[in-house]
């Protein structure tokens, strides 16, 4: 009988008196096996269908192999299942598996019609690079980069895709703005050195409803944290009142979006907020009996203490009107710690303790998703030369990132991941090892029989599959 090795073979510490010999020959196995659930999702969704429609596809159909939704998709996927280069793309057009999820109906590229190209059922880098580094005045005539993206189209379907998410309008929704650096390694168009990061980078706006991603906008970091605020979130709330006009609508910000223009619209659109206010020697001082107290409070128990106050405030030169302002008086074991935020609701709608402490400091979630978009899906990859090519690209990270939180709302509903971060819905339920086999008639994936997350899969199957599509496929 013939032994089952050879000289290719890797040879591993010996597991008593046997060898431990691994080789690269296990034929179609995939690492991406639960890349079959964001399929699943898009199905329910058709959040990369509706992303396919705000770009342009300039290619003579008659020669096109890879249609402008299986580049997209393709894209996508690899940066929900953590590849986030093009150059990864170049091992992955090989995969049966995402082939099958991409949409190709031909996973393993075998009618490919270029013999170089059999084999490789879907696209390379060089082709995938097209829907970042087509300019805006392409057409048919352009001789090699011909999908324009709209960007005003990508911006909107956002808020769309949020609308979608939701049944029935919510009473009430908190709108969160931030700014993050996005830190920059090149000589990219719109980098700027950055004096409160440190380094050279953009500076992109992010808002967000809840889990909800409303708006990622690339911006140079020459510019004040707010630069804009007001335009997108005209854009926003006049989307979201068309949809829903009974909707009450609170804007929550960190000071960096103090700013006359921002209060001054919310008011003039029945809009409310609740942004902090940077600390000065005048409303310092309009505290100075609560400060006191805080820390008599603090010597006598030796525990972190707070005192609320109620102000009425208007700067000396910038705000036009008084305003509700409340200061939380708090000493820790450091000294005093005083903080402000400034409001549009009055006493009676929400005293002071619970405006700050769980209305305010509440935005920290906010937080958390633009680092697991930044960390886990790659939005900081921006090393295009251009500013519109790493616009794209955060788009990709974006609607990356909207098909995971639609696969955690509706797939992960009721299970003990049902706020897992995208991280770990990667590692637990889409790197899985499977072996794959194409049929005539079939796809067949075989996972691991001794796979973890087994039961957890199985939930979130069932549970997408007891659903109908959100959308209707036109």
């Amino acid at each position: 009988m013939a032994t089952e090795c050879n000289s290719t073979y890797l040879d591993f510490s010996i597991l008593g008196h046997r060898q431990v010999l691994a080789d690269f020959d296990g034929g179609a196995i995939s690492s991406d096996g639960g890349a079959l659930l964001l399929r699943q999702i898009e199905a329910r969704t058709g959040i990369i269908r509706q992303f396919a429609a705000c770009f342009t596809d300039h290619r003579d159909p008659d020669l096109v192999e890879h249609p402008l939704e299986h580049l997209l998709a393709q894209r996508v996927y690899g940066l929900a299942l953590g590849y986030e280069d093009l150059n990864d793309h170049d091992d992955l057009r090989c995969d049966p598996l995402l082939a099958t999820v991409v949409g190709k109906t031909d996973p393993t590229g075998q009618d490919r019609p270029r013999l170089r190209d059999r084999g490789k059922p879907l696209a390379g880098k060089s082709t995938l690079n097209r829907l970042e580094l087509t300019p805006v005045g392409a057409d048919g005539q352009s001789r090699y980069k011909k999908i324009t993206c709209q960007t005003h189209e990508v911006e909107r379907l956002f808020v769309t895709l949020f609308l979608q998410a939701h049944s029935r309008p919510p009473e009430r929704i908190v709108l969160d703005l931030d700014a993050t650096d996005d830190t920059v390694h090149g000589r990219q168009l719109g980098r700027f050195f950055h004096g409160y990061y440190k380094g050279y980078c953009y500076l992109p706006l992010y808002i967000f409803c809840g889990d909800h991603l409303l708006c990622a906008r690339l911006r140079p970091s020459d510019i004040d944290a707010s630069a804009g605020s007001v335009k997108s979130l005209k854009r926003i709330v006049s989307q979201i009142r068309q949809a829903w006009p009974q909707v009450k609508i609170l804007i929550r910000a960190d000071s960096g979006f103090c700013r006359e223009e921002i209060l001054r619209w919310c008011e003039d659109n029945g809009v409310d907020y609740l942004i902090g206010l940077a600390k000065n020697t005048r409303l310092t001082a309009a505290i100075a009996t609560e400060l006191a107290q805080a820390r008599q409070q603090f010597e006598a128990t030796k525990q972190p203490s707070r005192v609320f106050a109620e102000l009425r405030y208007q700067t000396q030169k910038t705000w036009s009107r008084e305003r509700r302002v409340v200061a939380k008086a708090e000493h820790l074991g450091k000294g005093a710690n005083p903080r402000f935020v400034v409001t549009s609701l009055t006493v009676e709608e929400r005293a002071a303790p619970p405006l700050y402490e769980q209305d305010y400091c509440g935005r920290g979630e906010m937080e958390n998703r633009i680092k697991e978009q930044q960390l886990h899906l790659f939005a900081d990859r921006t090393s295009a030369h251009t500013m519109r090519a790493n616009q794209i690209r955060l788009f990709f990270s974006s609607i990356a990132y909207v098909l995971l939180e639609a696969l955690r709302r509706l797939g992960l509903a009721g299970t003990a991941m049902a706020e897992a971060q995208c991280q770990t819905i990667r590692l637990k339920l889409l790197k899985i090892g499977a072996l794959v086999r194409v049929t005539v008639r079939k796809v067949w994936v075989k996972f691991s029989s001794g796979c973890p997350y087994a039961e957890v899969f199985r939930r979130v199957h069932t549970n997408l599959a007891r659903s109908g599509p959100l959308i209707p496929r036109c």
